[in-house]
């Protein structure tokens, strides 16, 4: 690889640790970024959710102190994230790689459309978490997080603005302690979609250290500094992103 290609991939996966960690859509950077500089749609897929899982556990770190959820409300949520991610992974390395690019604008569109109005889900909702959560609640938000987990494991861009859409709705008002529960949702998401992808081979390990190292980076600095960041600047970045990448993979693939 050129200089320019790694300096390209660690700034790549450097923002793309930072959205994710402030609001979501990091896939929207560091997913072209690997196609950009040759790595093929499937291994790049691969590639960009070992490197975006390194920068949720920096997150998460960083988010340490605002995770304070019931253990009944969060086992559940990690179980349907664990199944989700395992079953997207799987769907992903049977999908051939021209099915997958013929997919993917379907993906960018509905990811973009998702993070743009997604905050839209909680309006007027009752506070369920703040308080005492029924198990109808609980089992509402369990299955709606397994759909969202399966999509994360399959492609992902997006999956952060969805699970805080899902978190306000359920009654979370922290926006910190959400991107805290967002994270460690994330983080086993993409853990068990990372095992099956190493497992695989699936990975191309030149491309995803570089990324690795700039996802930590940017992942902690984001998380760290996400109070002092006005993040409906963010949110607009990040749908502008999506908006391009889905108009760019819909000229590429069709």
């Amino acid at each position: 690889m050129t200089p320019q290609s790694i300096i390209f991939l660690f700034l790549a996966g450097a923002l793309g640790g930072a959205l994710n960690s402030v609001a979501g859509g990091g896939s929207f950077i560091a997913f072209p970024a690997l196609l950009f500089t040759g790595v093929p749609p499937i291994p790049a897929n691969a590639t960009n959710t070992i490197a975006l899982w390194t920068a949720a556990a920096a997150s998460g770190g960083a988010y340490r102190k605002r995770l304070d959820v019931p253990r009944r409300v969060l086992i559940p949520l990690l179980c349907s994230s664990l199944i989700g991610g395992l079953v997207g992974a799987f769907l992903l390395l049977k999908t051939p790689a021209h099915t997958f690019m013929r997919v993917l604008p379907w993906l960018t569109l509905g990811a973009t459309l998702l993070f743009a109005f997604g905050k839209k889900l909680a309006g007027g909702r009752r506070s369920v978490i703040e308080h005492e959560a029924s198990i109808f609640a609980l089992a509402g938000a369990a299955l709606f997080q397994l759909v969202v987990a399966v999509y994360g494991g399959y492609f992902g861009g997006g999956m952060g603005i969805v699970m805080l859409a899902m978190l306000a709705a359920l009654g979370m008002t922290d926006i910190h302690a959400m991107n805290a529960l967002k994270s460690v949702m994330g983080f086993v998401i993409n853990g068990v979609a990372v095992l099956t992808f190493v497992a695989a081979r699936a990975v191309y390990w030149r491309h995803g250290i570089i990324m690795i190292v700039g996802g930590i980076a940017g992942g902690y600095l984001g998380a760290h500094y996400a109070m002092k960041m006005p993040q409906g600047w963010i949110r607009m970045f990040v749908v502008a992103v999506g908006a391009g990448m889905t108009v760019y993979f819909f000229w590429k693939s069709y």
